[in-house]
């Protein structure tokens, strides 16, 4: 690898000189021509340039939850994921990234800088990956454990500005369509979306009698849901029209998530119905599909990208200043008004 006193000798200036043209230091005098035969010699020479980052790079681990199949059938955790190494990328961060189904994950995120856990951790696993790396955080995780960084989205507050949505629009039979996850494949995790619709039909006084339905976080389980709700419906009439016009359940359904909702599209669809005349339908994400499923999805927009972002800042940040004081923080939706919904009949 060619030196900058090879430079300066060829360039015929001193090595100082090849120094301060090569970092663009403005406060160097010399003319244009010197300039340009100082970067021409460089490249003849291929010459390259050191940085901090070449004596000792900064590694980050990316230990993703989900499997590289499923972060492709659910483009949440791929949006956290994209906006971790883009941030990487503009600040020359090295990455490793692994995911929890390899069978050698502890091995691949040992002696890095930093770490990101993206996703469902069991109890026994936070404390593992504490061990592993001090300076981690978790994301669309919240981590009991007050010596922790944890970044999460504010799925509570969304399900509330969701159902009142609905409700403004005069729904009162608003069906909820969800999802079970469980950390290690034991530890269920309680949803903050299903804990906030039970408490607002509660609170408005709203029957959630059969309108409860929960199996995977995939548009094939949300197709499945809401068949069950339809097909228990259309068991007490054959006129679909009549059914809804009448009242009878459901006019709205909260998904859980835009993956679901598109199985709830089909499904509404196939029995003969109309969204959003016969019933509304609303998901949370804002997942890039939203805009193109027919009808277009009325969604909550989750800042998943912003928010891998946010925890590639705060590790390196916490990196550079030593900073041992954990951050529990959280990013809120906000509502994408699309097709989907529409004032309850009658």
């Amino acid at each position: 690898m060619a030196t900058i006193r090879q430079i300066a000798e060829k360039a015929g200036v001193s090595p100082a000189t090849v120094s301060r043209i090569l970092n663009n230091d403005s406060s160097l005098s010399v003319t244009e021509e010197t300039r340009v035969r100082v970067f021409a010699v460089a490249e003849e020479l291929h010459y390259a340039k050191k940085t901090a980052t070449d004596k000792a790079a900064f590694k980050l681990g990316i230990l993703q939850w989900f499997s590289a199949e499923e972060e492709q059938r659910d483009d949440y955790y791929l949006r956290a994921r994209q906006g971790i190494e883009d941030y990487c990328i503009r600040n020359s961060i090295s990455i490793v990234r692994a995911y929890r189904s390899d069978a050698n994950y502890r091995e691949t995120i040992e002696h890095l800088d930093g770490l990101i856990c993206i996703g469902k951790f069991s109890v026994k696993e936070t404390r593992e990956l504490i061990a592993v790396c001090e300076n981690i955080i978790f994301i669309d995780m919240s981590v009991d454990n007050r010596e922790v960084s944890t970044l999460t989205i504010d799925f509570k507050t969304a399900a509330r500005d969701a159902l009142k949505y609905l409700k403004e629009l005069g729904h009162s039979k608003i069906a909820y369509i969800g999802g079970l996850e469980y950390a290690s494949g034991t530890e269920m995790i309680e949803d903050a979306r299903k804990k906030e619709y039970l408490a607002f039909m509660k609170k408005n006084k709203f029957s959630t009698a059969g309108l409860v339905k929960e199996g995977h976080f995939s548009t094939a389980s949300g197709y499945e849901m809401m068949n069950g709700i339809l097909d228990e419906m259309q068991a007490s009439t054959e006129d679909a029209g009549a059914r809804i016009s009448a009242g009878k359940p459901c006019t709205a359904v909260f998904a859980a998530s835009d993956a679901i909702a598109y199985g709830v599209l089909r499904a509404v669809r196939e029995h003969g119905l109309r969204v959003p005349e016969d019933i509304s339908v609303i998901g949370i994400n804002d997942s890039e599909m939203s805009r193109f499923s027919e009808p277009a999805l009325t969604t909550m927009r989750a800042p998943a990208y912003e928010m891998g972002q946010h925890a590639a800042n705060l590790v390196n940040a916490m990196s550079k200043l030593s900073i041992k004081t954990p951050l529990k923080a959280q990013l809120y939706c906000t509502l994408v008004e699309r097709e989907s919904c529409a004032k309850a009949r009658g």
